[in-house]
């Protein structure tokens, strides 16, 4: 068995339980399964298998056991584990206070991207396959500006986490 994390968009404590989403996965035949946090982050293991098909089983467990589902992102907790190894913004000069952000999008990403991309105050730093390295400066005159960047840019087939949510998802 290998370990995963499902990412879930959307997830939050007044749409879906945790107790309730872990069942879900379990009835999914996943084992082990933990929740991670209360955003839509749970952990797991199951036989080696594509993302993709991970994502989908998953999918359809909530739709079935919750009936409601969320789209879901599966990557492998030693693919997360050399995410922050390898230190994707370390390179960059970041600004005390500056958040670090990985989106990771369905699928990646087609067109050649420019970068740095910036929005107000976030900055689509870096992008390696299906994961995208953004920063932003909390502020309190401008809402959540670095999802305004990733929605324009990306689309809405991705989901979003904190670089402290990853690194707590990949213990």
């Amino acid at each position: 068995m290998k370990r995963y994390a499902a990412f879930l968009r959307g997830v939050m404590p007044m749409n879906a339980r945790m107790a309730e989403l872990r069942q879900a996965f379990e009835s999914a035949g996943f084992g082990d399964v933990k929740t991670v946090r209360s955003s839509g982050n749970v952990v797991f293991s199951a036989k080696p298998g594509s993302d993709v098909s991970l994502a989908r089983t998953a999918e359809a467990a909530m739709q079935q056991h919750l009936g409601k589902t969320f789209l879901t992102i599966v990557r492998s907790i030693d693919a997360l584990r050399k995410i922050l190894d390898t230190d994707p913004f370390g390179g960059f000069r970041l600004k005390p206070g500056t958040k670090r952000i990985v989106t990771f999008l369905r699928d990646p990403h087609k067109s050649r991207l420019k970068l740095p991309i910036t929005f107000e105050d976030a900055r689509i730093l870096a992008m390696k396959g299906s994961e995208v390295f953004t920063v932003y400066v909390p502020n309190p005159r401008h809402g959540p500006d670095f999802m305004t960047l990733l929605e324009k840019t990306f689309g809405k087939e991705q989901t979003t986490r904190t670089w402290e949510t990853i690194a707590m998802v990949a213990r």
